[in-house]
């Protein structure tokens, strides 16, 4: 309930900020004058902005276990995959939250959570990682991926997707309305390629100043995840060495549809399309917690 009364929220909350800026700039004025129905161009935006974070969201789980092969666990067929299973739902109950699904996934050193609801999860780890790391480094990932799904991560990420995503559908078009009826001589036509040109120019400059936001606000969880499973420990010291470990290993980028979720590592001015924080950075912030 929490969750839909912070997706109305944030739908009239959008649509409230865009009017009034709007409002006292005069834009919404002159669009108007021109032709161009502002009211229309926001549900537009909107409809579109969310509806492919929503459906995103809402095929997670299914997309994710199709894309890194991952296997649920039925019924464990070792004692390594039921003491996954018990740590995970262990770590769960402790969270206050329904007892995930739990997979294993070929490949090298990650691990990653997703799904829509909270109480109906999916935590994910790779053979890589049940292999080179001891099992109090492991109990630490799972409380970090435990966290990640307590703190609402997945439903908040789409959230502020479909927010950016409204506002890059919403000022690219504002913005070609206007270019097209500078450079039109008849301003009663119908807007032509001048539109359209600047329409994509600006959805690909605006997606990328959205995609450093989301990626920022991505980086923030992380250090929370990390604290949170802490705190799920009772120990920051597990969670460090998990993460010193990883920082000697090499971890396998993730396939592009669960990227965000698991880890990665980027340098340079990736670091601001990067959604997972420096290690150091981390190990510093659980020293300092």
């Amino acid at each position: 309930m929490k969750r839909i009364l912070l997706f109305v929220l944030t739908n009239v909350a959008v649509i409230a900020v865009m009017s009034i800026v709007l409002s006292v700039l005069g834009v919404d004025r002159f669009l108007s004058a021109q032709g161009l129905n502002v009211g229309m161009l926001l549900v537009f935006s909107l409809v579109v902005g969310f509806t492919g974070a929503i459906f995103s969201l809402l095929i997670s789980k299914p997309m994710a276990k199709w894309s890194t092969g991952a296997q649920v666990i039925e019924h464990p067929a070792n004692s390594t995959e039921q003491w996954l299973l018990d740590t995970v739902h262990r770590l769960a109950a402790t969270a206050g939250i329904g007892r995930p699904e739990v997979a294993v996934y070929e490949g090298e050193p990650n691990a990653f959570a997703t799904g829509a609801n909270r109480d109906d999860a999916l935590v994910a780890v790779s053979t890589g990682l049940l292999q080179n790391m001891t099992r109090e480094e492991i109990e630490a990932v799972l409380g970090h991926e435990v966290a990640h799904i307590a703190n609402g991560d997945m439903v908040t990420m789409t959230l502020l997707q479909g927010v950016v995503n409204t506002f890059v559908v919403f000022l690219s078009r504002v913005v070609g309305y206007m270019v097209d009826r500078a450079l039109s001589k008849n301003s009663n036509e119908s807007v032509g390629i001048g539109y359209t040109i600047t329409v994509i120019v600006c959805q690909i400059v605006f997606g990328l100043l959205a995609s450093m936001i989301v990626a920022w606000f991505s980086r923030q969880r992380e250090f929370r995840a990390d604290a949170g499973s802490a705190q799920l420990l009772g120990n920051n010291r597990p969670m460090i060495n998990a993460l010193m470990r990883l920082g000697q290993m090499h971890t396998a980028a993730l396939p592009q549809s669960v990227a965000s979720l698991g880890i990665n590592r980027s340098e340079g001015v990736m670091e601001l399309f990067s959604s997972h924080p420096p290690i150091e950075q981390r190990i510093a912030a659980l020293q300092q917690a």
